[in-house]
């Protein structure tokens, strides 16, 4: 995609972004391998598991309007934690994807019995209430030219979903672009939940997900930098920011301890929904410092940011509403561990998901709730 070329600010903050190569190449390849690619229309046609609307998550924070819960096993799950959300209403300006109303989480995986199962994505409709999960993958070359594919092992801590492209948060590495179109189904008899590769001979690999039947490979990184004499920024959270034309990349860092908190914007491209590169091909954010730890997640809406945070597993989170200078807490808000959050000016709701075992659900907020 094209990039826009802008003048660099007259005070650079001192940390930018930079596009890796672009890896359609390789991608090619382990759509050869894998199967032809069959994006996203094709996994919404195929969603496998059910969740419910639960009574129990909707009381469970005093903003809450509605909570779902996932089936019962993802429910307990301790591998797997939720962690960012974004929607078909960031994706499109009808909020729609092939009709459908379209919730996507993000989630890491804890380490069992020393194997890391890296990230994933879940893509929820919202009116069926059935959902998928898709592992997002790194596909890979070895020095034989023999593609492969190993874990994303970042935290995931955020997603946005512009146009054709989801941005995932990856904290200190910047964040991972995929495309949508790029998802590719697994052949059935992957039934390797402690594996993945491509493995076995060569001329016959036998195809491993850690058990997921669809996977969606990272096309590039816009990888992090940092100046001399800056500190480095942590994309901790995303969210899609429409407060200018055309709308921004909103990033924060998760700090305690004397750690920094801050939200970045970044220019998006209109015409490829990237982020805008200038002349010497990086992309600089404008930085606003926030005194606040513990962000989970950021999003404007109404002119206004929203901010989750948490306070530990077992206290309800809280919500703050404001300018970063100017900020109003709205406490026990949110259930217990809220993570990231969008917004969804069509309904004009906000939507956050929790993490905890036991006390994880996707949950909207009536916006208006916090005037």
């Amino acid at each position: 995609m094209g990039a826009v070329a802008t003048s660099p600010p007259a005070d650079p903050v001192g940390v930018h972004l930079e596009r890796t190569e672009d890896l359609s190449p390789r991608i090619d390849a382990l759509a050869e391998a894998l199967g032809p690619r069959v994006g996203v229309e094709h996994l919404l046609g195929d969603l496998k598991y059910r969740a419910h609307d639960s009574r129990i998550g909707r009381l469970a924070g005093r903003a809450v309007h509605r909570a779902i819960a996932w089936n019962s096993y993802d429910q307990r799950d301790p591998t797997w934690w939720p962690q960012g959300i974004t929607t078909s209403a960031d994706a499109t300006a009808e909020g729609r994807i092939a009709g459908r109303r379209v919730l996507v989480t993000t989630w890491y995986a804890k380490a069992v019995n020393g194997i890391k199962r890296g990230s994933r994505l879940t893509f929820l409709d919202l009116d069926t209430l059935e959902y998928r999960h898709v592992l997002l993958v790194d596909p890979t070359l070895d020095d034989e030219g023999r593609v492969g594919m190993n874990s994303v092992r970042i935290h995931a801590g955020g997603i946005v979903w512009t146009g054709p492209w989801l941005h995932i948060a990856a904290t200190a590495r910047g964040f991972v672009t995929c495309h949508v179109d790029d998802i590719m189904r697994v052949p059935d008899d992957n039934e390797f939940p402690d594996e993945i590769g491509l493995l076995g001979s060569p001329d016959a690999p036998r195809p491993a997900s850690f058990g997921h039947h669809y996977v969606l490979p990272v096309r590039f990184t816009h990888r992090a930098h940092t100046d001399d004499g800056h500190t480095p920024l942590r994309h901790s959270f995303l969210s899609l920011d429409r407060s200018g034309d055309p709308p921004g990349l909103l990033a924060g860092e998760y700090g305690r301890g004397g750690q920094s908190t801050r939200l970045a914007r970044y220019e998006l491209d209109a015409q490829g929904w990237l982020p805008a590169l200038d002349g010497s091909g990086i992309s600089r954010p404008v930085l606003d410092d926030v005194e606040l730890v513990r962000m989970q997640g950021d999003v404007r809406a109404r002119g206004r940011h929203h901010i989750t945070v948490s306070q530990g597993p077992w206290w309800p989170g809280s919500v703050y509403t404001g300018q970063p200078g100017d900020l109003r807490r709205h406490r026990f808000a949110l259930p217990m561990g809220p993570e990231d959050i969008t917004y969804w000016p069509e309904t004009d709701e906000l939507w956050s998901v929790s993490e905890h075992p036991r006390r994880r659900w996707i949950f909207s907020m009536r916006r208006a709730w916090f005037d």
